[in-house]
């Protein structure tokens, strides 16, 4: 079968953050926040979760006096998150069959 079924985007939450991710360089914590509706705790654990994946980096910096937290996608995050995406494909073409 192609790609590889990959459980770091097995939450929608996660499987959004990496699609965000994919077209946009890198992205911040509050754009995140407000397009995926989440709370900050929630989508911290999920950021968390594919930073200890090493799928995603983070970069801290300041605006000013404040904070800002952006995500960008490793080249092994954008690897695994199209073998994921190469699987489903593969997966929804074998079922239409």
């Amino acid at each position: 079968m192609k790609g590889n079924y990959d459980k770091a985007f097995e939450n929608v939450i996660r499987l959004r953050i990496m699609s965000i991710l994919m077209v946009n360089e890198r992205y911040d914590f509050n754009s995140f926040k407000e397009i995926l509706e989440v709370t900050d705790g929630n989508l911290a654990s999920h950021l968390r979760n594919l930073e200890n994946a090493n799928y995603i980096q983070v970069e801290k910096s300041f605006a000013g006096r404040k904070p800002l937290t952006n995500y960008t996608a490793t080249q092994e995050g954008k690897k695994a998150f199209q073998s994921h995406l190469d699987f489903l494909e593969h997966l929804i073409k074998e079922n239409k069959a």
